[in-house]
């Protein structure tokens, strides 16, 4: 049977109604965790961060319309080239792996989602496949104390108890075995020759993921999950089967038992969480799922960049928890190792509120009706929250009916701690809120049913 989608945001993702649960208990149960954690701190980093461009995409002829729209000062070709060369001027010498993971942990993030390799190939982690890695001899960066910029995000993170989800691209449009010289110029993302005729190319391409999925999957302590893009890489297209199960399983049987893994957009049974990107689906969604979005306008570096505010992203976060999904929040460093500073002043404004408000977050399940106009709802144990998002300015109606067939005894608004005054119907209850102190009120409200 056809795999069915959902056309939505970027690309399509997988239905929820075609997804498969992990069959390993093991699995189950750390991926039951992992939807309990909500917030990731998403980083696309790599060389060509220099450049101001997409990461990888402008290297891709066959996405050129798009993605080649920032090569304003060259030709194609000769951008393309210092994109590809990028890795030796790259040295961030600010890079503070510590202050990256003392800030996530104070804005409320949970887990980091770091690419170790983009769709260029080059790799953030100290390999033994390829020297196209932030270790070689011909990156400046490879004779600071962190270069290995992945062994030093994943202790740092670790320190502060944060989860590890790893990025990791199948396509690798810098190995010889997928973008093949021999067969002249790749015109479009996908593998450059037909792999039918030539099994031996695509089995050394095969064998260089493996080793490479093995080498973060043993050489960097615990993972909590594979995340893996490039989702065009699978059996049916193009016949470029890199026989995932093969590595995935042998990694659970040795390493890592409990593994998540994620080929998102490919359905079947390791796509443990569906990941639709820079998109929110519309109505609740009752199997694990993960939004991955940008908190400026990109998910790669740009010096012009915008960002949402901290109130924005207190509204999507509710939007996604409300709907039962994690989200995955994108920040790109800038070349020097720097984080940009009105991106982390949202974030700080985003961690201010969850230190008031996590409880309703962390750790929550859906709750019916889900969402209605500025109200979203999330559940733990026997206990609801109803947040009700505010305008700019914090305003409360005076009166608020809230929809649930919960037994209500007893309701407190969090930020004061305050009892408030309510009404029981059939299936709704009614807030009288005109002696809640509005002073210190900022972004959404939170009413605690129990």
């Amino acid at each position: 049977m056809k795999k069915q989608v959902v056309a939505n945001g970027v690309h399509d993702y997988t239905a929820p109604e075609d997804y498969i649960p992990p069959r390993s208990p093991e699995v189950q149960k750390h991926l039951e965790w992992f939807m309990g954690q909500k917030l990731g701190f998403m980083m696309h980093w790599a060389p060509g961060c220099q450049l101001g461009t997409y990461e990888s995409w402008p290297l891709s002829d066959g996405d050129a319309e798009w993605s080649q729209e920032d090569f304003t000062w060259d030709d194609a070709e000769t951008c393309k080239q210092q994109y590809w060369e990028a890795n030796k001027t790259f040295n961030p010498v600010k890079f503070d792996p510590a202050a990256w993971a003392q800030l996530a942990s104070e804005c409320g993030f949970r887990y980091l989602l770091f690419t170790t390799k983009h769709h260029d190939g080059f790799c953030m982690f100290d390999t033994k496949t390829t020297d196209y890695k932030i270790t070689a001899p011909d990156c400046p960066f490879h004779t600071h104390r962190d270069a290995d910029v992945v062994g030093a995000l994943y202790r740092e993170f670790r320190k502060r108890g944060l989860a590890i989800s790893t990025y990791f691209s199948k396509p690798d449009w810098h190995s010889p075995y997928y973008w093949c010289p021999e067969f002249g110029t790749a015109p479009t993302r996908n593998v450059n020759y037909d792999v039918a005729e030539h099994p031996e190319i695509w089995e050394k391409y095969v064998n260089f993921v493996h080793e490479q999925i093995r080498e973060l999957c043993t050489n960097y302590g615990k993972i909590d999950v594979l995340w893996l893009d490039g989702g065009w890489v699978r059996p049916d297209n193009m016949g470029q089967d890199i026989r995932l199960g093969e590595i995935v399983e042998e990694i659970r049987s040795t390493t890592q038992p409990h593994l998540i893994v994620c080929e998102r957009t490919c359905g079947g049974e390791y796509e443990n969480f569906i990941t639709p990107e820079k998109t929110v689906p519309e109505e609740a969604v009752n199997v694990p799922w993960e939004t991955c979005t940008t908190l400026g306008d990109k998910f790669s570096f740009h010096y012009t960049d915008n960002f949402k505010s901290g109130r924005e992203l207190v509204h999507l976060l509710l939007d996604v928890v409300s709907k039962g999904g994690n989200l995955a929040l994108n920040l790109a460093p800038q070349p020097d190792g720097m984080l940009p500073q009105p991106a982390v002043r949202s974030l700080r404004e985003m961690g201010a509120w969850l230190k008031m408000f996590g409880d309703g977050i962390y750790e929550t399940h859906l709750c019916a009706p889900y969402f209605e106009e500025k109200l979203f709802y999330t559940q733990k144990a026997d206990t609801v929250f109803a947040f009700y998002a505010y305008d700019d300015v914090p305003v409360l109606p005076k009166k608020l009916t809230l929809h649930t067939e919960k037994t209500v005894s007893k309701v407190t608004c969090e930020r004061t701690g305050q009892t408030v005054k309510f009404r029981k119907a059939d299936n709704s209850v009614t807030l009288f809120l005109e002696e809640i102190a509005m002073g210190g009120a900022f972004y959404a409200e939170c009413f605690v049913l129990e």
